[in-house]
């Protein structure tokens, strides 16, 4: 075989390495180091001389190498393991989270990282607290749906102290000290749903309710906040009666919404910040007041489809439950394994859908 040949045979097996994904061997082969050399380079560890550092480099460019951090890790034989602490009871949007935590299980199980997921009453701060005290050594992170309480707070800063991140989901405790949120932009929720009222209630004049699931649900207050701040400045005419609260459940807050609609005649627009929204369909339809009374929701979920497509919802807010789930674990992963996060990436979307734009 002449040095052609072997050109030829070296130029093929670059290409096919290059596209099946180079390996740390492939490097290693590349540069004439051993697989050890090449991995001191590669993650930036002391020990080598200049001239070495080159050849693994110029090797790293011509292959296109990307380190596989799964592989790594199974070379360390070191795997993390994420607890994410979910809402229990039958709040919808909820449960499609949940779904799409375990869905996220599967994907994060070929990264070496493994997902438990916990539920717990969110609205009930003690019991929040506890499962986050009581959270096992051998966790790497903690995701959690948070309640903005002291003791809450007290515990993720706990956690952080033990060396275990945690990521909030949905709703935010910005005053502990946790490692990224992830989550809409909560007052640019709720201004963009009292900009939709006032149009659609244009010319109409009226009162108009609010519910919401708890207001030491960072999310819901976050909402009301940027709702009242627009209503105030551009549709003064509409009053805005005070807040009830559901906790996010269906009959409560069907008996909150059929206390509204029997005390106040002239009301025109509802908002609902929070989940409970069957009970609310429930209070309408019963009052026969469903057509009439434009009614603002979050979260698009098998209940609120079709609320919207009877033209009983009037628009929907809603979040990518899918896109959430992965985000934090992407983030807790990134984290543990001292990887870049792309924050364009991580960024959760504030999505509009009407009967027309339904996916």
């Amino acid at each position: 075989m002449g040095a052609g040949d072997a050109a030829i045979i070296g130029a093929g097996v670059i290409g096919r390495a290059t596209l099946e994904r180079a390996t740390l061997e492939d490097v290693a082969r590349a540069a004439g180091v051993s697989l050890a050399t090449a991995d001191r380079v590669v993650n930036r560890r002391d020990g080598v001389r200049d001239k070495t550092i080159a050849r693994v480099e110029a090797a790293v460019s011509r292959l296109g190498y990307r380190a596989d951090p799964a592989a790594a890790r199974l070379a360390r034989n070191q795997n993390f393991r994420f607890l994410f602490v979910l809402p229990s009871g039958a709040n919808s949007f909820m449960t499609m989270l949940g779904e799409q935590v375990a869905r996220t299980a599967e994907w994060l199980a070929a990264q070496r990282a493994f997902i438990d997921v916990e539920h717990v009453d969110v609205f009930d701060a003690d019991a929040l607290a506890r499962v986050l005290e009581g959270v096992l050594p051998g966790y790497h992170g903690v995701a959690t749906i948070a309640l903005d309480h002291p003791r809450v707070r007290a515990a993720i800063d706990d956690l952080t102290d033990r060396g275990v991140p945690v990521v909030t989901l949905v709703s935010d405790v910005p005053s502990a000290r946790r490692l990224h949120y992830v989550g809409i932009d909560n007052p640019a929720a709720g201004r963009t749903a009292a900009t939709l009222m006032g149009r659609f209630l244009r010319g109409r004049q009226g009162v108009v309710a609010v519910v919401a699931g708890s207001l030491s649900l960072r999310d819901h207050a976050e909402r009301l906040y940027g709702f009242n701040q627009v209503m105030a400045r551009e549709f003064p005419d509409l009053i805005m009666l005070p807040v009830v609260q559901g906790r996010d459940d269906n009959e409560q807050t069907l008996a909150a919404t059929a206390a509204l609609l029997r005390q106040h005649a002239d009301l025109v627009g509802l908002y609902n910040a929070g989940a409970g929204n069957r009970g609310i369909a429930a209070a309408l339809q019963q009052a026969g007041r469903a057509q009439e009374t434009v009614w603002i929701a979050h979260e698009l979920t098998p209940h609120t489809r079709r609320f919207l497509l009877h033209g009983d919802i009037d628009a929907i807010i809603s979040q990518d439950p899918g896109h959430e789930a992965r985000s934090a674990a992407r983030v807790l992963l990134a984290y543990c394994s001292g990887d870049r996060l792309v924050a364009d990436q991580e960024r959760i979307g504030i999505d509009i859908f009407l009967r027309d734009n339904l996916p």
